[in-house]
């Protein structure tokens, strides 16, 4: 081996296993940061689910107590006590879901004013959900 062939290869020698495990290593730690994103991502979208069936969840509660207080039929409604609605649903999209719905009236001067807060629950531990959603008729 000449003089000049040598030199050659003692330059090139070492170079390559520390460039790859730099290489490596910069490769996992961006498959670490998307892995973490992708996993925060899916929480969120599972929070916001829950958060729009517990919503779901108080609209139907508060339709449903105002067809008990004001009947198609035009009999005489339910009465407005501090509990007049409660239910767990069982349908699809719903299901796993409950809403409580309380009454309060007021009257101003002849008129009587009701006032109904529904609550959705949806979800348990850390992803359950809660909306409260409040109706005023007259």
């Amino acid at each position: 081996m000449s003089p000049k062939q040598n030199q050659r290869a003692f330059r090139q020698r070492g170079v390559g296993l520390p460039l790859a495990i730099f290489i490596i290593t910069v490769l996992a730690l961006i498959v670490v940061t998307i892995t973490q994103l992708q996993q925060g991502t899916a929480e969120m979208e599972i929070q916001d689910l829950q958060s729009k069936r517990a919503f779901y969840a108080a609209e139907s509660g508060a339709q449903a107590a105002l067809a008990l207080l004001f009947p198609l039929d035009g009999s005489a409604g339910a009465s407005c006590s501090i509990s007049i609605f409660e239910n767990t649903f069982s349908v699809a999209g719903l299901n796993g879901c409950s809403v409580s719905v309380s009454c309060s009236s007021d009257n101003l001067g002849t008129t009587t004013y009701f006032t109904l807060t529904s609550q959705g629950t949806c979800g348990s531990g850390l992803d359950q959900s809660s909306r409260i959603v409040e109706v005023r008729a007259q």
